[in-house]
């Protein structure tokens, strides 16, 4: 098998059959539409064959785009729920997107949100029903909200969480000191993982992406590479650079990786959280 990209959203210009979330507008879709055909006509030619789709933020809780985009691929995709954690049917919900090919929840952790901090009890019920059900929770986080999403991986030690992107270190331009000691400070817990993902978005922002070595390099003698898993999060990579920078980053350019390293971070972490 090829690689697997962790994380990719997808979204349609047909707002009849999939409408838009209140707040958001057509022009707020740029590109256009992403749809999978699209996708893979990125990640194929790069022997990228699976990918896990992320619940797009344009629908909000309806995840039905993303539903049907799994249905049409059930044996290359999977998907990353997003869902009102405080809805009363919250088991049969999380039961039925599992059955569709959900694997993970995504939940927005930045900072300034409007919702509570990971640790928040108003979580336990969806922290809890995810380690069950063996839905990995995928935190969109900034470091200053990571120590909260530490202690509630601590709190359910059945669940695993995956941190988005890096946890945004680097987002700023800047790659400090103490953002990635947040980043680094959950890897005493086994169930706490590392997207190492959207490099457009982080450090200097262009490839070869060289600037963030340093950082994957503590990333994985923190976490080892059985607990980091590589993504791209198209289509915004391809939208200022090729998919192929992002891959290459992980594949050729990290003497510190092994090869059995790359090829667990490439495929081997998300074929056992996602495919397995």
């Amino acid at each position: 098998m090829g690689m697997i990209d962790a994380h990719v959203h997808v979204w349609t210009d047909d707002l009849e059959g999939y409408p838009l979330a209140e707040g958001f507008v057509r022009s707020d879709m740029k590109p256009p539409t992403f749809t999978a055909e699209e996708l893979f006509a990125h990640c194929r030619p790069v022997g990228v064959d699976r990918v896990v789709l992320i619940q797009m933020s344009f629908y909000g809780f309806d995840n039905s785009y993303m539903l049907d985009t799994i249905q049409r691929y059930p044996e290359s995709l999977r998907g990353v729920a997003v869902v009102d954690h405080n809805r009363p049917d919250l088991g049969a919900e999380l039961a039925r997107l599992r059955a569709r090919g959900v694997r993970g929840l995504r939940v927005y952790q930045r900072t300034g949100d409007p919702l509570p901090m990971l640790e928040d009890t108003s979580y336990a019920q969806l922290l809890g029903l995810a380690g069950e059900l063996g839905l990995v929770v995928c935190p969109l986080i900034d470091p200053e909200r990571i120590g909260a999403m530490e202690r509630a991986a601590e709190a359910f030690p059945g669940t695993f969480f995956v941190i988005d992107h890096l946890g945004r270190v680097g987002a700023s331009g800047e790659i400090c000191e103490a953002d990635s000691a947040a980043l680094l400070s959950p890897a005493r817990l086994p169930n706490c993982l590392v997207k190492v993902s959207a490099f457009y978005a982080l450090g200097a922002k262009t490839p070869p992406h060289d600037d963030l070595a340093p950082l994957i390099h503590k990333v994985r003698d923190a976490y080892g590479a059985e607990r980091m898993l590589w993504a791209t999060d198209c289509p915004y990579q391809v939208q200022s650079e090729r998919y192929e920078d992002s891959v290459a980053l992980i594949r050729d350019r990290l003497d510190f990786l092994t090869e059995a390293e790359v090829a667990q971070v490439l495929c081997g972490t998300s074929e056992r959280l996602f495919f397995g």
